[in-house]
């Protein structure tokens, strides 16, 4: 599924921009895992989303990295609903064969009521505000048939009981970090997000939020790609003083950020 950093820096949406200037998930280090609870969280998510056979729309795509987890296990269709054109593009030559990426936003993706079996959407909706968030949530629980499951991963906050003024601070350092405007929520507030646009949740996991530790680079990336990251920062001053200020971000706050996995399910009329 990874592919080599040089031709991922191309396909980058923001691989053009200064890197004190482009969001920490796109800039140029070569990352190709950009999951809160890294790889295996998400192989977790989608193993529960039971993707075989089934109609199976994508929320923000990206570079195409799930997407092609996705198609590997053989949905009856893909979907995905990506913003940005390229990667849009990207993604819809990812899919051939199988379905198609649409150039739309998650909040109205345009597709028919009821048309998915799986809605699958990752680390996109902490980056989002809390009007986004419920948007993108209500616009799920909608193309969802009755039955059908919606299945996040996503960054969260953590005690839930952590206090408005520390969970402020939290999200003011991570914005100025990562230059995206990151609003995570605590595990019982996504949980109460996804209930409150009518879906059930039926389980939960969480991760260590540990993006730039060896050893989840090493576990999301392999020995090479590792290597190639670290080559690649080594490199470039600009982008190694970016990324070091992101790693003293994520350790400062690490015991209050994790990643959560979340599978919540469309009731069926008769409930």
């Amino acid at each position: 599924m990874a592919t080599h950093s040089e031709s991922l820096a191309e396909t980058l949406p923001f691989a053009d921009r200064p890197v004190e200037k482009a969001p920490g998930h796109w800039a140029r280090a070569g990352k190709t895992v950009l999951r809160p609870g890294g790889l295996a969280l998400s192989t977790w998510a989608l193993k529960r989303a039971v993707l075989p056979g089934s109609d199976v729309v994508e929320f923000a795509p990206g570079l195409g990295v799930t997407a092609s987890a996705i198609i590997e296990v053989g949905p009856a269709s893909y979907v995905g609903v990506e913003r940005d054109p390229n990667a849009s593009a990207r993604v819809d030559a990812i899919a051939s064969g199988v379905g198609r990426c649409v150039n739309a936003d998650a909040a109205e993706t345009g597709l028919p009521d009821e048309s998915a079996d799986v809605v699958i959407g990752e680390a996109m909706l902490s980056m989002q505000g809390e009007k986004a968030k419920r948007a993108i949530m209500r616009e799920a629980a909608r193309i969802l048939r009755p039955g059908g499951r919606y299945v996040i991963h996503e960054l969260a906050m953590r005690p839930d009981t952590i206090a408005e003024e520390p969970a402020t601070e939290i999200r003011r350092a991570l914005a100025r970090a990562i230059n995206v405007n990151a609003r995570p929520l605590t595990v019982a507030d996504w949980r109460r997000a996804l209930e409150e646009v009518g879906l059930v949740v039926e389980e939960t996991r969480t991760a260590p939020m540990a993006l730039l530790k060896p050893g989840r680079m090493i576990a999301d990336e392999g020995v090479r790609g590792a290597l190639r990251i670290m080559r690649n920062v080594a490199r470039d001053k600009d982008l190694r003083e970016r990324v070091t200020t992101m790693a003293r971000t994520f350790k400062k706050y690490d015991r209050h950020l994790c990643g959560v996995a979340i599978v919540a399910r469309k009731p069926k009329e008769s409930q």
